[in-house]
């Protein structure tokens, strides 16, 4: 443990160029990196998470200002996360290439560091992670929320924004809404502010990147996630050179970790285990077959 370190009942908080971020290690393998999505924490992968540690040493990380990691006390961009999760691997010894499991905002930093880092990252699989920029509705919805955000917190309206349409589908599981709406609540508020507009409001297009990502790269789509459609995805893997998509059942950017968690755990795990090079100028779906259900 690096002396910047702190440990915590529920991990390690490590020192990184975004602040001391919450880090947990579960599982045994080679090392594979996981990054939520903005507005949640790492518990939407606590349904899956048993099923990928039998694979991996998973190295969960909360992002700047979500869990139990606080604002990063300056504005920061993409490149700046991808840089934080570097510091986290320097700072745990690891030294071999990870596999990278991204949803949504931690798709968009896993593309970053696949980008930047090449022999850093063996595999990027990024869920529900949109690469165009905020849609005008949506950034005007953004921009009119995070000062209301700031000044009242995480009030209702909000709560539900995220939980009936937002990260989840209109009518979502209540064991689905309570688990996205607790992670919500319990953020740092001025950490949250800043990552919605740091991540969400100034986030630019990251089409022109997509050919920088030389990695094996799978995209998975939720088949009802109307902020990142199916054909978005199969677009997106055109523009890169070792890429793939997928489609799975489930509606906002979240609710596939939850809703559909043994079939997408079955998804990355085979993507895991395939051959080096099998995806070498592949496009598309992978496979005309769904996978088997548990």
């Amino acid at each position: 443990m690096s002396p910047n370190d702190t440990e915590t009942p529920s991990g390690r908080r490590i020192a990184t160029r975004l602040g001391a971020l919450r880090v947990r290690e579960v599982g045994s393998g080679p090392p594979a990196v996981l990054w939520h999505s903005l507005f949640v924490d790492s518990t939407t992968w606590q349904r899956m998470e048993s099923r990928l540690a039998a694979e991996r040493q998973l190295i969960v990380v909360d992002g700047p200002g979500h869990g139990s990691s606080g604002d990063a006390g300056h504005d920061y961009t993409l490149d700046d996360c991808a840089g934080a999760a570097s510091d986290v691997l320097d700072q745990s010894g690891v030294t071999e290439p990870v596999d990278w499991l991204g949803n949504a905002w931690g798709g968009h930093v896993g593309a970053a560091f696949a980008a930047s880092e090449p022999d850093r990252c063996r595999t990027l699989t990024a869920v529900c992670a949109p690469v165009h920029a905020l849609e005008p509705a949506v950034r005007r919805q953004m921009r009119a929320s995070i000062p209301v955000y700031r000044l009242l917190g995480p009030i209702r309206p909000f709560v539900e924004t995220l939980t009936h349409g937002g990260l989840l589908s209109p009518h979502p599981d209540p064991e689905d809404a309570q688990l996205v709406a607790d992670a919500f609540r319990r953020a740092d508020r001025r950490g949250m502010a800043r990552a919605m507009t740091c991540i969400s409001l100034r986030r630019t297009d990251l089409t022109p990147m997509l050919p920088a990502v030389t990695v094996p790269t799978l995209m998975i789509a939720a088949a009802d996630d109307p902020l990142w459609r199916p054909e978005q995805a199969r677009a997106a893997v055109r523009a890169m050179h070792r890429a793939t998509t997928i489609t799975v059942p489930g509606g906002g950017h979240v609710e596939p970790l939850l809703r559909s968690a043994p079939l997408l755990a079955q998804i990355i795990i085979a993507f895991w285990r395939a051959p080096p090079g099998v995806l070498a100028g592949s496009h598309g779906e992978p496979a005309s077959r769904e996978p088997r259900r548990d």
